[in-house]
């Protein structure tokens, strides 16, 4: 079972008359709007400005494979001086009641232009004072909570992951389940033996607040020779099989690859089906050149009419699509084991 390319990719390219995409197109969150018959694409931008300071611009869609931009400035960018500060990128889009959810990556200073030798870049992120916390210090990765009611206007919410760990690949689940809201997410550093797993992997917490999950499990670790750390992509899909959702997993030779998990609908700690082998792998020059080679990383994905697409990250500089059944992908699914 593999995810087949459109042949159309990428999707999206950098912009090189608009400035603030000039350079980067990439990691796009998606939504389906049923009644307007329209696809959304929240998705990175960036351009070639030292500091690498990174906005999410919109694309809209009427049958999910051509898309044309929506705005001619970002539609969301990093605060002028708070935890998301530096960038906003990596959204996943559900929705609850009449708003759309949004967590995103950020940082509190710009990454710079992280692909060129440090000798080479002209922008560092500043240096915070020694009792500073480590994570304001070494400009890591949190995850912030935005809503929406039209991809224009947002409310940002706040932080949602513990400020003191580098966390991300922060997915919500488009419902309560058991009363209480439940996430996925890859905490950095929670990596050893008291935590059951050698490299960074998939855990997935429960609150009674969206700003406040403390109930946190282990979910998914490495586990094939295609795997080392591994993170979820896309918000779960509820199936009457479970909730379907991707991850990606970076293996021995760095490269990104992509595969599914069904999770128990009641209790979605619980691993139902896994896939054993990839369902797509860096291959096209737009996979494998760029500002991080050999990556696929979808962050947003829509059903329409019955077929799964599938909107990643192309070397973190393009938009690409892959497209299946989603009926053939839960079949598959259904027989592998946990």
């Amino acid at each position: 079972m593999k995810l087949e390319r459109y042949k159309g990719n990428p999707i999206l390219s950098p912009n090189p008359d608009n400035e603030w995409e000039s350079i980067v197109t990439t990691n796009p969150g998606a939504w389906y709007d049923e009644n307007a018959k329209t696809v959304y694409l929240l998705y990175r931008a960036a351009g070639a400005d030292a500091e690498h300071r990174i906005h999410l611009g919109l694309a809209v869609s009427r049958d999910g494979y051509c898309f044309e931009r929506a705005s001619e400035q970002p539609v969301f960018s990093p605060s002028a001086d708070g935890f998301d500060g530096g960038y906003i990128e990596d959204p996943r889009i559900v929705k609850m009641g009449e708003y759309y959810h949004i967590t995103y990556a950020s940082r509190p200073f710009p990454p710079g232009q992280y692909w060129l030798p440090a000798q080479e870049r002209s922008y560092t992120p500043p240096e915070c004072p020694p009792d500073f916390p480590r994570t304001m210090r070494e400009n890591q990765t949190s995850t912030g909570l935005a809503l929406t009611k039209d991809f224009r206007r947002y409310i940002r919410v706040g932080r949602l992951t513990n400020p003191m760990v580098d966390d991300r690949d922060v997915i919500l689940f488009p419902e309560k389940v058991n009363g209480k809201y439940v996430l996925m997410h890859r905490p950095m550093t929670w990596v050893g033996k008291e935590y059951g797993t050698d490299h960074p992997a998939m855990w997935i917490s429960t609150g009674e607040d969206l700003l406040d999950f403390r109930d946190s499990q282990l979910l998914a670790t490495a586990r094939y020779d295609w795997e080392r750390k591994i993170g979820g992509n896309t918000p779960p899909i509820r199936t009457e099989h479970g909730w379907l959702t991707l991850y990606h997993a970076v293996g021995p030779d760095n490269h990104y690859r992509l595969g599914a998990l069904l999770l128990d609908l009641e209790d979605p700690a619980k691993v139902l089906h896994r896939t054993p082998d990839w369902l797509i792998q860096p291959e096209e020059d737009y996979e494998l050149e760029g500002y991080y080679n050999g990556v696929i990383f979808p962050c947003g994905k829509v059903v329409i009419d019955g077929t799964l697409f599938v909107y990643y990250g192309g070397a973190d500089k393009y938009v690409g699509l892959a497209t299946c059944s989603l009926q053939s992908l839960l079949d598959h699914l259904l027989s592998c084991r946990p």
